[in-house]
């Protein structure tokens, strides 16, 4: 078990690092859809490449930020039923779902992603658009993003068992963002310092 919890911290960190760097994208995405909609507004001229590269941000936010997402466990729950349970009842509701739910749609999406994307590498696809841009590094994203999501649900699923197991404390897991009740105290707390 100790090399599986080993291997569950590498897949943490790579996600940890994958996800941290692809929030720069957010800000490039922001940044090329303000100045993509003021030179359309002030000299009326516009690019297909410029909206198709948004796009191209977008997909890869979301595609390759949803591991470090679920490495944070932010993912949409049910928290509102499931934490009425004991932790080690909510640990065993999260095994079941990532063994029964999570890993045999990302397998599955990859099963048909992987052809989907090599089929438009091998044609070296190009947006029909005018001045659109290759398409088949966004095609790539897919694969690239669920096999991340994949390995996330292994390490997700280690640690699950590494904690029934008693190797592993719960705060390794659990959600890492401030509920609304912390960010209200925070708020409070910093407001009487001032």
């Amino acid at each position: 078990m100790s090399s599986l919890l080993s291997f569950s911290r590498f897949i943490d960190a790579v996600n940890e690092k994958i996800g941290l760097a692809i929030s720069w994208a957010l800000l490039l995405a922001v940044l090329i859809c303000s100045g993509n909609a003021l030179v359309r507004y002030i000299f009326n001229s516009s690019s297909n490449a410029w909206l198709e590269i948004q796009w191209y941000l977008f997909g890869a936010i979301f595609l390759l930020a949803s591991a470090y997402t679920l490495k944070r466990n932010e993912h949409v729950r049910i928290d509102v039923v499931v934490g009425r349970f004991s932790k080690r009842t909510q640990v065993w509701i999260d095994v079941f779902g990532f063994i029964f739910f999570l890993l045999p749609a990302t397998l599955l999406i990859l099963y048909f992603a992987v052809p989907f994307a090599y089929e438009s590498i091998r044609n070296q696809e190009v947006s029909s658009n005018a001045g659109g841009l290759i398409i088949w590094p966004a095609k790539t994203l897919i694969p690239v993003g669920f096999f991340l999501l994949t390995l996330q649900g292994i390490s997700e699923l280690i640690k699950r068992i590494g904690f029934l197991m008693g190797l592993v404390d719960a705060s390794e897991f659990e959600k890492q963002a401030a509920t609304p009740e912390e960010e209200i105290e925070a708020i409070k707390a910093a407001n009487q310092l001032n």
